[in-house]
């Protein structure tokens, strides 16, 4: 497993538009169906990277926090599931069942919306505001598998309470690390 760094999508980047089966409700979803009053958070996971595992008590507790002050959350799967059949969309479903995910989770099967997000890792975070432009893109924040620095979401909840009370986000910001996305081989 390599530690992979995201790319940091230039801030005030326009939110890349999808519609992406949704694989709780079977249902065909797009960027402006999910489009938050007053912000979206865009969460690249999978099931099986052990960032993600590391931080999934904080990717269900965050987007109920702030579900009621009008940010909305959706996460997106883009791993090639032939050789990592654990992030199919069967295997996704069982996991937003049990980890009673309040959020879409999608299924990016082409891989084209993590390439147009410029998505690099698992977890990989985008925050846009109520005008879908990029505000932030990092990490959830310091806690890694081993690091012993506890999770809570801090990095990431900052920019959110920012955004929420009209405050300039830090354009310091620390890329989130995980996992590559698993590509296709062309």
């Amino acid at each position: 497993m390599s530690l992979t760094p995201s790319n940091m999508l230039p801030l005030g980047s326009e939110a890349p538009d999808f519609e992406l089966q949704d694989v709780v409700s079977d249902r065909t979803l797009s960027r402006d169906d999910l489009k938050g009053e007053k912000g979206t958070l865009v969460m690249f996971i999978c099931n099986h990277c052990p960032y993600v595992i590391h931080v999934h008590e904080q990717l269900v507790k965050l987007p109920e926090e702030y579900r009621n002050n009008g940010i909305s959350t959706v996460a997106i799967s883009s791993n090639d599931i032939s050789n990592y059949p654990q992030d199919s969309p069967e295997k996704m479903k069982e996991l937003a069942k049990e980890k009673n995910f309040s959020f879409p989770y999608l299924y990016d099967e082409s891989q084209e919306i993590a390439k147009a997000y410029e998505a690099a890792c698992t977890p990989d975070f985008y925050l846009f505001d109520e005008d879908l432009k990029l505000v932030y893109r990092g990490q959830l924040d310091g806690s890694r598998p081993g690091n012993n620095e506890p999770v809570t979401g801090k990095d990431l909840r900052d920019a959110i309470d920012n955004l929420l009370s009209g405050n300039s986000i830090s354009e310091d910001q620390r890329p989130s690390m995980g996992c590559s996305i698993k590509w296709k081989a062309n």
